[in-house]
């Protein structure tokens, strides 16, 4: 079932979902009989591939995901722990990928999600000082866990080691809900995940019953306060903002269609 979900959700993202419909256009277009369709095709990916590639439109798909929760506030030095997270055992980090490249440390290894989420839940254990940090992220064969890597990284930004658990072995949120339900035993979780996957996150984490309190970072969306002719460009950037949208609306549908958004 994790390979099946992985390979369509992987054609259903906008940019092998573009390049689709363009060879299947372009095929169909040779053909006399159904050359009106290769055209259609054809214009469907082109109209498509500009939408997805526009900074108003991606960031229009992502904002309504990222909005739903709000960020933790500023915390000054000497303050106590804002009431979200207060009495929160355990901080947990979800999995975001990472390079494994021999030479680099742990935080240039990181995806700028994994780091954006290590460096939230820092910030988060410096006013939680009994609660321990939770890591998680599976191993390529011969290689060190995402969880070690981002281990690593927490130690590098001041948390001491044994304050720090790996789950090594869940492949996607749902596993890590899971895990962290086992780990948890019921005590208040506080759970970092990027903004725009928060709220898949914590339909799978309620539905697993874990007591947890969304703490949202590597917010992608963010705009100017004024319209500026800017952000209507297209831009990489833009693609690659509409494909995360893209992937969580897909899997909150499926969670839906199964009974847990």
């Amino acid at each position: 079932m994790f390979w099946l979900k992985k390979v369509v959700s992987f054609w259903l993202m906008p940019l092998p979902l573009c390049l689709a419909l363009l060879v299947s256009g372009l095929l169909l277009a040779r053909s006399p009989r159904r050359s009106r369709i290769g055209r259609g095709l054809l214009v469907s990916a082109a109209v498509l591939l500009l939408l997805f590639s526009n900074k108003a439109v991606s960031t229009r798909l992502l904002r309504p995901l990222e909005g739903r929760y709000p960020a933790v506030p500023e915390i000054a030095a000497d303050a106590p722990p804002p009431a979200s997270i207060a009495g929160s055992r355990f901080v947990v980090v979800l999995g975001a990928g990472h390079s494994d490249m021999a030479g680099l440390p742990a935080t240039a290894q990181l995806s700028a999600s994994a780091l954006a989420r290590i460096v939230e839940a820092a910030r988060l254990l410096r006013v939680l000082p009994a609660a321990r940090l939770v890591v998680s992220g599976p191993a390529e064969p011969g290689r060190p866990s995402h969880a070690a890597v981002l281990a690593r990284a927490a130690e590098s930004l001041g948390i001491a080691p044994e304050r720090i658990t790996l789950v090594e072995t869940a492949l996607d949120t749902e596993d890590e809900s899971l895990a962290v339900a086992r780990l948890a035993g019921g005590a208040r979780v506080a759970l970092v995940t990027s903004a725009w996957h928060m709220p898949r996150a914590a339909a799978l984490f309620r539905r697993a019953g874990v007591d947890f309190a969304p703490c949202p970072a590597d917010f992608v969306s963010r705009g100017n306060s004024q319209f500026r002719w800017a952000d209507l460009k297209w831009d990489s950037e833009s693609l690659e903002r509409s494909t995360l949208a893209v992937h969580e609306w897909v899997g909150l549908l499926w969670l839906r269609l199964r009974g847990g958004a």
